[in-house]
């Protein structure tokens, strides 16, 4: 590093309190060894460090400035070399600022700073400190006093990679002490004079430097913390995510009896399979009762050895209920591939009901095996399925053909759809996406990507195999984004643009949300009921009125807590004669008054709604406290929820203990790098108490992708529905953005509950955004003994809801995004909800 030979411009004195700094500030320049004891700029309390070997103790050393104290304490912690490696190895890919490229550009910058910074100042040197963060100064100022007797040092930093202001920092070097210091105004004693430093070489660039950092008070202070602050990583819950998966047992942890055993079935490609198998003695277990629910409950945690490196770790969690075991023994089963060779073996298995644990370590000598094993892990069970279907039909003369189904609980933009034909027929396969044709194959492989829209929605995708004249000799269908809620009739009879005499035999076909059963169906003719069915065939025979009245057939499902769909086809219609759909804009709202209490019994006159600031007609509008309620509980349970997980279960069984009615259904999904479906809709309360038993916290926060999988969860669910969201992180790890994640919450018609749990200011405001959009609202505390109460008011507010209905008057044909607002005619009440909706 070179010095600037004119340095930075620094105005002159102004104030006799900025005289005063300075002064203090020589008397330490020119008297070596009045310096105070120095203190860590990062302000992190030394440890006493254990033994470790010259490369880690010299990577401690390195990392220093920008190495958290909890990851100071975690590396501290770990007992093995290969762990210490593997935590090396993941603190630079969380602070890789990108990490979809090869490169690790902030790793390769760093360590060139550390070399220069070695060779400059040493690394104890607050010098040293400050450039390893923030880089080179834009201007430096040596002090002279001699030829070698420099005694300070001023640099000037127009801002840096983490900063954006300007800010000057003086160091101190005394003579009887190795490296520099940082000095902060009011650090040490004000006594000394001007006289010698004003003939050191820029002594008096020192002086007003000193001048400028003494007049700027507490504002400097506050920018000098920032400079010191050591940098977060771009993932806050990677370090308690790593000490999930480390093998290292807790403190006084109490023994649970396990025998282990390994055989080795069969290859997957080029790899064995090793398969383990772990057996608990059941009067070692301890059965968890959770709401009623009993459940056996275990956590295996593992880690994979190879030339002394963390080959790879993983986690298997596994429930029983307690009812569907006999006694003897639990079997816990699980499977890596490894490449044949010598490892390590590292088992942890956990008792999550008795706090028990069992390690196991052992050598595996993985051998090579001809065998191909039949059930690989990496293919889903119903593409195992397929394949399995594939290889009988390659033996005969079987014509088939399979969509193989893409992965992922929500699939969105350009995905790649594969089949399996079979046959020799076959000579071209045709694509359709809602029955409309994408493009035809004529050979093998046939696949295709397809583009399925920014947003998940369900998708009928269909192949059809043709032979060579051109007839459909095999076919499938898939619903992409399957939607479990779809509560559907359709007429087949009568069709639009069919000519009917005196009668026709009306005929509907009924889909129904997954475990739901029908009430009944009802056929009209115009607005005349006809038949009311309950079962299967849903057909009936209608006579018509004669050809110039105009007549329409219409079908009316309903299930047992009042939901209802319909289908209406025209009959006779005259050829320009055009169906229009009628789309009712139901708008569930909560009025609260200035304390933030519901409020009930108002009537319909007392209610204005305008769409983009016109005002609507109301059609329908009745108190939802009597319809039934569909709500989720969206629960984080990442690695950074570990100790309010608990009492977050608890406070989530309350609640369904206290809102659910028979009529009402709820579920549970829980997330943390991926959400998962832990209790479809049910009022099943022990149900409910199952999906919450077991959790534990693990793994990073997947919050957008979740919120976006919650919400498409309740797609096809009419009547009221919510979504309460809780959890204590910002998103890390989610495909979809806030934005998509926003404009979706818009689309889906489902009102977020957000709570949030020592949550930053960034993540408060966007959680507030997506529940005001949605005509939901969001909760912050500290606490998780707060819950009970949060969840008391949703409650109250779901029970005390308006349903208004209304028809737009907007005929336009355009997808634009249209705002709904809903006035009151009482001053001092608030209403809330959806802030809009995409036609």
């Amino acid at each position: 590093m070179v010095a600037s030979a004119a340095g930075p411009s620094f105005p002159p004195l102004a104030r006799r309190r900025a005289a005063a700094w300075a002064l203090g500030l020589l008397s330490l320049v020119l008297r070596p060894g009045a310096a105070e004891p120095r203190s860590d700029p990062a302000g992190a309390p030394a440890e006493p460090q254990p033994a470790l070997s010259a490369r880690f103790a010299t990577w401690l050393e390195e990392v220093e400035p920008i190495l958290l104290y909890a990851e100071r304490q975690v590396f501290l912690g770990l007992s093995s070399d290969y762990q210490r490696d593997a935590f090396i190895q993941r603190f630079w890919r969380v602070r890789d600022p990108y990490p979809e490229s090869a490169r690790n550009e902030l790793k390769e910058r760093y360590e060139r700073r550390v070399l220069q910074a070695r060779e400059s100042w040493g690394l104890d040197d607050d010098r040293a400190r400050i450039y390893l963060v923030h880089g080179e100064p834009a201007g430096r100022v040596e002090v002279r006093c001699t030829t070698t007797h420099k005694p300070a040092e001023v640099w000037a930093y127009d801002g840096s990679e983490l900063v954006n202001f300007r800010i000057l920092l003086i160091f101190i070097e005394a003579r009887d002490r190795k490296g520099a210091r940082l000095w902060r105004p009011g650090q040490f004693g004000l006594d000394g004079d001007l006289r010698g430093a004003r003939r050191c070489l820029q002594g008096d660039q020192l002086v007003r430097a000193a001048s400028i950092i003494a007049s700027e008070g507490t504002d400097y202070e506050l920018r000098l913390n920032r400079m010191l602050a050591k940098p977060a990583p771009r993932s806050r819950e990677w370090l308690d995510t790593f000490v999930s998966l480390t093998t290292d047992l807790p403190e006084d942890a109490e023994p649970l009896a396990a025998a282990v055993s390994f055989d080795f079935p069969g290859r997957h490609q080029s790899r064995t399979v090793a398969r383990g198998m772990l057996r608990v003695p059941m009067p070692a277990a301890t059965a968890g009762d959770f709401a009623g629910y009993r459940s056996y409950n275990f956590q295996l945690t593992g880690e994979v050895v190879r030339n002394q490196r963390l080959f790879e770790n993983f986690r298997y969690k596994f429930a029983f209920p307690a009812e569907e075991l006999d006694g003897g023994f639990i079997p816990l089963a699980f499977q890596r591939y490894l490449r044949p060779g010598s490892y390590s073996m590292i088992l942890k298995l956990e008792d999550v009901n008795g706090q028990r644990f069992f390690r196991h370590e052992q050598a595996l000598d993985v051998p090579q095996v001809a065998e191909r094993y039949q059930a690989p892990e990496s293919v889903d069970a119903e593409s195992v399925e397929l394949f399995a279907e594939a290889a009988a039909a390659m033996g005969g003369e079987e014509t088939s053909i399979r969509i193989v189904p893409p992965r992922g609980p929500l699939v969105t933009g350009l995905v790649r759809i594969d089949t399996l034909a079979m046959g020799r027929e076959i000579r071209r396969v045709r694509f359709l996406l809602d029955e409309r044709q994408l493009l035809a194959k004529t050979r093998p492989p046939y696949n295709v990507e397809i583009d399925l829209g920014e947003f998940p929605r369900p998708r009928l995708l269909r192949v059809e195999a043709l032979d060579e004249a051109g007839r459909v000799v095999a076919e499938d269908q898939r619903l992409i984004n399957a939607d479990s809620h779809r509560f559907r009739v359709r007429l087949r009879e009568p069709r639009p643009g069919r000519s009917y005499a005196r009668s026709l035999l009306a005929r509907a076909e009924l889909e129904l949300p997954e475990g739901r059963s029908l009430e009944r169906l009802e056929f009209y003719l115009n607005d005349k009921l006809l038949a009311t069915l309950y079962q299967e065939p849903f057909v009936q025979p209608i006579a018509l009125p004669p050809a110039e009245v105009l007549a329409y057939v219409r079908a009316v499902a309903y299930l047992p807590d009042g939901n209802s769909t319909e289908d209406l086809v025209f009959v006779n219609a005259p050829e320009h004669f055009e169906r229009m759909d009628v789309q009712m804009v139901e708008l569930y709202t909560t009025v609260l008054d200035n304390a933030g209490r519901p409020v009930q019994h108002l009537g319909r006159e007392e209610f204005e709604v305008l769409e983009d600031d016109v005002p609507q007609e109301v059609l329908r509008f009745e108190t939802v406290a009597d319809l039934p309620i569909h709500v989720g509980i969206l629960l984080d349970n990442s690695a950074s929820m570990i100790e309010a997980l608990g009492a977050a279960r608890l406070a989530a069984l309350r609640f369904f203990e206290q809102v659910l009615t028979p009529r009402d259904r709820a579920a549970v999904i829980t997330f943390n790098r991926l959400p998962r479906l832990a209790v479809k809709l049910t009022n099943d309360l022990r149900l409910l108490g199952g999906g919450l038993a077991g959790l534990s916290a693990e793994g990073e926060t997947a919050l957008y992708d979740s919120i976006m999988f919650g919400l498409y969860y309740f797609t096809g669910v009419k009547g009221q529905r919510a979504l309460l969201l809780l959890s204590d992180g910002r998103d890390e790890t989610s495909r979809f953005s806030f934005d998509e994640t926003l404009e979706y919450a818009r689309r889906a018609g489902v009102t977020l509950y957000a709570v949030g749990l020592a949550l930053d200011n960034a993540a408060r405001g966007k959680l507030t955004r997506l529940a005001d959009e949605t005509g939901g609202r969001s909760f912050f505390i500290r606490s998780v003994d707060e819950l009970q109460e949060i969840y008391d008011q949703i409650q109250s507010e779901l029970r005390a809801q308006y349903l208004i209905a209304y028809q737009s008057s907007n005929t336009d044909t355009t997808e634009e995004f249209r705002t709904v607002q809903l006035k009151l005619a009482r001053p001092g009440l608030t209403a809330k909800t959806l802030a809009g909706y995409y036609p």
